[in-house]
């Protein structure tokens, strides 16, 4: 049976602010805690002002602590804004408060722009050193070896579950070669999906922690008592994708009744191409989606997002969801 997890991106909704969101973050991991999900991911962005998860290891903690059985991680750390040692002792200290439900997921990009990753002490150039530093990270959470002169503590032993995610064949390869889970960020860059999930496939190496290869994919889900209703609560998102690729991201704004209102063409091509792999409507027509989704892919796992306006509106498209794939 496949797995249903959940990424969060923590939105700012316009006429909120950063403690509202992360209040309803936090209720809303708790809302899939109790829907019986695998997984509560957040995403690690800077100078966003519509994205309250920047210190994403700060907003893990808080959200493991709010809520009980679910696992919580990230999706993903930009690993080449930090030092693999600092990381290690960050999560390290997460999985010493909330044994066994922690997850790291690890990404390439540095989920910012040129001068905010200047800002950040971190350069484009780190992305070169990602599978090393990957490796390094992994060494870190591992048991220390003899004649080791740096250790992390906590983290040292630790074993916490490392994820490769990406939107590219690079990850992919990486994953495929050491090893490791794989996540293909789908929601937001579709084109490659197939052919990096064929890649991981076919390059996967046996290792220590995963003996067969472990996909997930991430889709934008917006579910509603109607077909209309979860299509109105799409806009929101559709409005964020427009405003990103416009180079000029906001607070997450409300729904509107007529998205070609406040979109031009332009945009709203823009917006589709993203929005390719989407379960929006009612609890039949997600069903069927994630269900063509899952057939087409062959995933694992499906982690599902949407950025709602109202934190109601979220917690019940959630619901509705989990009724939808119950025996999926």
């Amino acid at each position: 049976m496949t797995a249903f997890s959940v990424l969060d991106l923590s939105p700012v909704v316009e006429g909120g602010d950063v403690r509202r969101a992360l209040l309803e973050t936090t209720a809303f991991a708790q809302a899939a805690d109790r829907l019986g999900f695998k997984r509560f991911w957040l995403a690690e962005h800077h100078n966003m002002p519509g994205i309250a998860s920047a210190a994403t290891a700060v907003v893990i903690g808080q959200v493991a602590g709010a809520t009980e059985r679910i696992r919580v991680g990230s999706g993903g750390v930009m690993l080449p804004n930090h030092a693999p040692l600092v990381i290690a002792e960050q999560f390290g200290t997460l999985e010493a408060l909330y044994p066994g439900r922690i997850d790291l997921g690890l990404g390439r990009a540095p989920g910012t722009d040129g001068e905010t990753a200047r800002a950040l002490r971190r350069y484009f150039e780190g992305a070169d050193r990602f599978p090393q530093d990957v490796m390094e990270l992994q060494a870190f959470l591992g048991d220390p070896v003899a004649g080791q002169r740096v250790t992390a503590w906590p983290g040292a032993g630790s074993k916490i579950p490392l994820w490769l995610l990406g939107s590219s064949l690079f990850s992919a390869e990486l994953a495929a070669h050491l090893g490791l889970p794989f996540a293909f960020a789908s929601h937001f860059a579709p084109e490659l999906l197939m052919q990096a999930l064929q890649t991981y496939r076919a390059g996967f190496r046996p290792s220590a922690v995963l003996e067969t290869p472990y996909a997930m994919a991430v889709v934008n889900v917006f579910a509603a008592e109607t077909d209309a209703d979860a299509l109105r609560l799409s806009t929101s998102m559709q409005q964020a994708f427009a405003a990103v690729v416009t180079g000029k991201p906001g607070r997450l704004k409300p729904p509107v009744d007529d998205i070609t209102t406040v979109l031009d063409a332009r945009q709203l091509a823009a917006v589709e191409s993203r929005l390719t792999y989407a379960a929006i409507g009612g609890r039949e027509t997600v069903r069927a989606k994630l269900a063509g989704f899952i057939g087409q892919t062959g995933v694992d796992e499906v982690m599902v997002t949407g950025m709602v306006f109202n934190l109601e509106d979220r917690i019940r498209s959630l619901e509705i969801t989990a009724e939808a794939v119950a025996d999926l």
